[in-house]
């Protein structure tokens, strides 16, 4: 998904909810801070979203943008509306959320996991193509060490052992 791709999917889920702010949880919420990330990191077709104000809005999205909508058959990507819970985020999340707002969006504010919060999130979720995904962030210096143990330390304590796990696992994938 190319940054193009998430505005366009933020003014239609804005359109539909009739919300304003909404909210980009997992790999998508890369292009707010890096709007030219690399590929590999852009492989996904789905941004994961929900209206901040309303996360019960949700279920439109879906029904109306996600898989196998009419507007994934048209363009080709789509987003999955989905709850706050959807994803282990570190503690103070919401105020670190970084905005995107350009004409294209009209009115609508995307607000983006920050790299930190969303690496730290993906080493909580432990899968191998989290791994991925954050062995490319450290690769690219998106992220660093030392950030992703402090926000490490703010996710919830069930998850902290896990993630902390997870990243010794990619920093030599990193060549760290």
């Amino acid at each position: 998904m190319t940054r193009a791709q998430l505005e366009h999917i933020l003014r239609a889920a804005g359109a539909i909810t009739e919300e304003r702010d909404i909210v980009i949880l997992e790999s998508q919420a890369i292009l707010g801070s890096f709007p030219d990330a690399p590929a590999e990191l852009c492989r996904s077709i789905e941004a994961d979203v929900f209206p901040l104000l309303a996360p019960e809005k949700a279920d439109l999205i879906d029904g109306s943008i996600g898989e196998l909508s009419p507007f994934h058959e048209t363009y080709g990507y789509y987003a999955h509306g989905i709850t706050p819970e959807s994803a282990v985020l570190p503690e103070g999340w919401r105020e670190r959320l970084v905005h995107v707002s350009t004409p294209a969006t009209q009115g609508v504010t995307g607000l983006c996991l920050t790299p930190d919060d969303l690496a730290a999130s993906k080493l909580a979720a432990g899968r191998e193509k989290d791994l991925d995904f954050v062995t490319s962030l450290l690769r690219h210096s998106m992220v660093s060490i030392s950030n992703l143990r402090s926000r490490i330390s703010l996710l919830p304590s069930d998850y902290v052992q896990r993630a902390t796990t997870a990243l010794s696992r990619c920093e030599p994938r990193a060549g760290i």
